[in-house]
């Protein structure tokens, strides 16, 4: 008996998915405890609208993630720090601190975790940062750590 699983199941399949499960284990167990239902036409049609419109929403997130990556690539951010001699920073720029200043100066709301920075800034100067925005898409951020 073909089911659409509404859940993950362990060994049989991941949710949204089609499956080929035993007559007696669908009956008994499948649709019972609401994990699945049946393939008919009219589940057909629910789960294809359902899987379009995730797909639309996630080509709707990229195209926004693209416009976010144009639109950082053409920033100059300066973060002001207090600094030693020799251009030591006192601290580190963090990648929060990156985060909190797009938001701020930009309006370019990023997720600090998406910021890939694999330690603390702590020179003065120019470097570019990638910032992860979407599956595949990743914007590229210059940096200028200035002293104050």
């Amino acid at each position: 008996m073909k089911v659409i699983l509404k859940e993950n199941i362990k060994g049989v399949g991941k949710k949204d998915e089609i499956v080929n499960a035993s007559d007696g284990y669908a009956r008994n167990f499948l649709l019972p405890k609401n994990l699945a239902v049946e393939a008919n036409a009219e589940n057909m049609s629910k789960l294809k609208a359902r899987q379009d419109s995730k797909a639309f929403k996630k080509s709707q997130e990229k195209e926004e993630a693209l416009k976010t990556a144009d639109k950082l690539s053409k920033i100059l951010l300066k973060i002001p720090v207090k600094a030693g001699e020799n251009g030591k920073i006192f601290g580190g720029v963090s990648a929060k601190e990156i985060a909190e200043l797009l938001e701020n100066n930009y309006k370019i709301s990023v997720d600090k975790k998406k910021v890939d920075l694999k330690e603390p800034i702590k020179t003065l100067g120019e470097r570019q940062v990638s910032i992860k925005l979407f599956e595949g898409v990743i914007g590229t951020l210059r940096i200028d750590v200035i002293s104050k």
